[in-house]
């Protein structure tokens, strides 16, 4: 599997990232399998996050990776400073308790990719750089991103950093796939639009995409007549993802692949760095992305799915 280069991280970056957020110690008879598989199938790195089942996505990951031996051969991806119910929480006392936290948990010294779960536009950066560099200093954290901010406050929060002799992001989550959204999933959730495409598209600022394949928008179990999962409603039907689904399909039947499989390739074929999360719910499932992320688009194709 191809790899991208973050700097800070020891190890290429697998295109493919494998999302943990319904993982959880009590059914790791279940979840064990794919992640045997998907290092199997050359996969290295894995997503998860301080709110994930309360912290039971990190327990199963660090639980796996002791059981297998093979934390120097993998990279482990967290996040933290999520809102709650009280509000917003990117401050330095929520990264800190996070990370403190989310290591524990894990129970692993250092995280390889550490990334800010939502944005305060309130906050100035600098603090926020300030308080991840911190962790960089002190080895618990290899490369920081940003997952669902702006793009203008990533070019903010780096132009500091490179002023003030910081490490900047190096990396932006937000969610990218062949369907556009058409709202936000949850607040402060961030999607890709033309601006934020061309910006990575210039500053080549790696993408890492979730939702990449648009919550089964493309896997055929859905129709404009169907509406019984509310949120796949709200954010993706719209008559241009329903033009975009039709393309798709149209050049799956012409290259003998799946309608998902063109989706998830149209994220890794992108002209500035990407990887694609990915959440197969067994192991046919894992097996179509491995052989999607082999997949050539050209430009033309691309923009022939666009319309």
């Amino acid at each position: 599997m191809d790899t991208i280069d973050l700097p800070g991280v020891g190890r290429g970056v697998s295109r493919l990232i494998l999302g943990t957020d319904y993982y959880a110690p009590e059914i790791m008879e279940r979840i064990a399998p794919i992640m045997d598989e998907f290092v199997a199938i050359g996969g290295n790195t894995f997503d998860t996050g301080r709110i994930y089942g309360g912290g039971k996505s990190e327990a199963a990951l660090g639980q796996w990776i002791r059981e297998r031996g093979n934390r120097d051969r993998v990279n482990v991806w967290t996040k933290g400073a999520h809102h709650d119910a009280n509000g917003p929480r990117v401050n330095k006392a929520a990264i800190d308790d996070d990370m403190e936290r989310s290591l524990e948990t894990l129970q692993m010294d250092f995280v390889d990719l550490y990334a800010l779960h939502r944005d305060d536009p309130d906050v100035e950066v600098g603090p926020i750089l300030e308080a991840l560099n911190a962790h960089i200093e002190a080895g618990r954290a290899k490369a920081i991103g940003a997952s669902n901010w702006s793009y203008r406050r990533l070019q903010e929060a780096n132009d500091y950093a490179a002023a003030h002799g910081l490490v900047g992001f190096s990396f932006s989550s937000p969610n990218f796939s062949l369907a556009r959204a058409n709202e936000p999933f949850w607040k402060g959730c961030v999607s890709v639009d033309d601006e934020t495409w061309a910006w990575h598209r210039d500053t080549r600022l790696p993408l890492l995409s979730w939702s990449s394949q648009a919550r089964g928008f493309f896997s055929g179990r859905f129709t404009p007549d169907n509406r019984e999962n509310a949120d796949l409603v709200r954010v993706f039907y719209s008559d241009d993802n329903w033009a975009r689904q039709r393309r798709a399909s149209e050049l799956a039947a012409e290259k003998g692949v799946t309608t998902i499989q063109i989706a998830l390739a149209y994220v890794l074929n992108q002209p500035f760095p990407t990887c694609a999360l990915i959440g197969p719910a067994n192991l046919d499932e894992l097996h179509s992305c491995r052989d999607a992320s082999f997949l050539t688009l050209t430009e033309e194709e691309i923009r022939r799915l666009e319309g």
